[in-house]
């Protein structure tokens, strides 16, 4: 059964088949799935908002209820803006639930009819970050196993202008 609107927020630098695991898994549960892309320039990350969103709207252009966007406001103002209350955070490793909880209920504080829901990734995914795979891809290592093709090809091209 769907219900309403989750906001699965991250900076998505890149998106990993990780994510898109979690995102393919929300999208059955839940009506519409916002894909909210940080603006996260404290991250210095390596693509930019407009290339992070591309990216992930290449890697989900298979699901029918996702929308991609960026935002650079507090998640709690964001989600109130789409009209959910609820966002989806992914679980790696216990290491991951610390922070999350802290999150959570920083959040809730702020906002309090606002949930975090929590999965944790298909087995053989849960051990890829977007950290792991920029410094794979820096280094001329085959990320293909680890991200959506068009991510591969965007970061094979990123480091060959380095």
């Amino acid at each position: 059964m769907r219900t309403e609107c989750v906001i699965y927020p991250g900076t998505f630098d890149p998106i990993t088949n990780g994510h898109v695991d979690l995102t393919e898994r929300a999208s059955s549960i839940f009506d519409r799935v916002v894909i909210a892309i940080a603006y996260s320039e404290k991250k210095t990350p390596l693509f930019s908002l407009e290339e992070r969103i591309a990216l992930c709207e290449a890697s989900l252009s298979h699901l029918d209820n996702i929308d991609v966007m960026g935002f650079s406001n507090l998640l709690t103002d964001f989600t109130r803006s789409q009209g959910a209350r609820c966002v989806l955070r992914g679980l790696r490793a216990v290491a991951d639930f610390e922070y999350e909880l802290q999150l959570a209920n920083m959040n809730r504080a702020m906002f309090p009819e606002f949930e975090s829901i929590f999965l944790t990734p298909s087995e053989h995914l849960s051990f890829i970050s977007s950290t792991l795979v920029r410094e794979i891809a820096s280094m001329g290592g085959d990320i293909s196993p680890f991200v959506p093709e068009p991510v591969a090809q965007a970061l094979t091209a990123k480091f060959a202008d380095r």
